[in-house]
């Protein structure tokens, strides 16, 4: 009976100092709210700005114009050397990603298959050593109206304050016709992303920033094809 009785003592001992604890906090819990993430609003905020381009540069009225034309997308990366590596096996999720966005306005795409079967090696690397003739070559092999070159820089850096190796990526394409004269230019580019694996980073950028890019290209080669029109066809 005594330690049934000291049991239960203790127990409403227990609920008592609970309760003590707990009682400060209530009156002012009633009016507690959690601060939004100011981080989250300003990304939420760059990605209505970023959708807002896309439209606007979307809106050029050319899709007729280009509609079925085809497209190769070569790509490269530049290492610390200045030499570029452009084996296009390495960039099948890259291709992807581009190659999507440009289907979708209604360009057809070569697989990075298509290209490494009809472009020798060879004749990329010169490609991305700015090497006109190959250019021609290379959209003449492919039977291709455009070529899109895309260049992935890197810059690597040491951040002695959180003592990481930070990279800061970087992907530049460039839109040329057939006949090798460049008709667009776009980029985007990443503040300092810690780590190694550029090309993983490169997907990251792309995945960010791939609409903006192809639609930035897209309206470039609008405009400029609306401007070498001649005066009689645009009417």
């Amino acid at each position: 009976m005594e330690t049934t009785v000291r049991s239960a003592i203790l127990r409403r001992v227990g609920v008592l100092l609970c309760a003590a604890a707990l009682w400060p906090c209530a009156a002012p819990a009633q009016g507690f709210k959690f601060e939004k993430d100011p981080g989250a609003q300003q990304r939420a905020a760059e990605e209505t700005a970023r959708g807002a381009r896309v439209a606007e540069n979307l809106s050029t009225p050319c899709r007729d114009a280009i509609k079925n034309k085809k497209i190769a997308v070569i790509i490269g990366e530049e290492q610390s050397n200045g030499v570029v590596l452009a084996r296009q096996e390495n960039y099948g999720p890259h291709f992807q990603l581009i190659n999507g966005r440009l289907q979708a306005l209604g360009l057809r795409t070569y697989t990075p298959e298509e290209i490494r079967r009809q472009i020798a090696q060879a004749e990329i690397d010169a490609y991305f050593k700015n090497n006109p003739d190959a250019a021609l070559s290379a959209a003449k092999r492919l039977g291709a109206n455009f070529v899109l070159r895309g260049l992935i820089t890197s810059q690597a850096t040491y951040n002695p304050i959180v003592r990481v190796n930070q990279v800061s990526v970087g992907m530049g394409f460039t839109l040329a016709a057939a006949n090798g004269r460049t008709v667009a230019n776009a980029g985007a580019s990443a503040a300092s992303y810690a780590g190694p694996d550029v090309r993983a980073m490169a997907i990251t950028l792309l995945n960010e920033h791939a609409d903006e890019v192809v639609s930035r290209l897209y309206s470039e080669y609008c405009r400029n094809a609306e401007v070498a029109a001649p005066a009689k066809a645009r009417k």
